[in-house]
């Protein structure tokens, strides 16, 4: 049985920002599994700084996925869980081959400038609900992805 959600926000606009968090979700833990098997496998001369920082950082996104998922959830959806769906709703694409640190860090930037992309299209339906909470959500991880894009970036200059 399915008790109806009544929080103020009309059922169409509750899905709609439900598949947008659902989008940010899929590339969230998509990019969390991507850095913690590069968290894994780095090795070289940066093995050390690149190994903590890989981390710490899958460590932030392993928090994030479950405060989305559980927003989901508030706004009465089921919150997407298998990697079929993640394939599905994510626009990262998982790596086929092992690449060297440098690449890593590569690709983490992309996949964080391709994360905050994602963001950005989710939160215009959030305002426009207007779901405050959804917004804040979207705004705290819209910050972190376009910080560590920007400190990643850095370390390929």
């Amino acid at each position: 049985m399915s008790i109806p959600v009544d929080i103020g926000i009309p059922d169409e606009q509750r899905g709609q920002i439900v598949h947008g968090l659902s989008k940010v979700l899929a590339d969230s833990y998509t990019l969390y599994l991507k850095t913690h098997s590069y968290h894994w496998n780095v090795v070289g001369p940066m093995f050390h700084s690149l190994h903590a920082m890989f981390e710490e950082e899958y460590t932030e996104l392993a928090l994030a996925v479950d405060e989305i998922a559980e927003r989901i959830r508030a706004l009465g959806a089921p919150a997407p869980g298998t990697y079929r769906e993640f394939t599905e709703l994510s626009v990262l694409g998982e790596d086929t081959d092992q690449p060297e640190a440098r690449e890593m860090v590569a690709r983490l930037v992309a996949a964080h400038e391709a994360t905050a992309r994602t963001i950005r299209e989710a939160l215009p339906v959030a305002e426009g609900a207007p779901d405050q909470v959804s917004t804040d959500l979207l705004t705290r991880r819209l910050e972190v992805h376009e910080k560590t894009a920007w400190m990643l970036r850095s370390m390929l200059a």
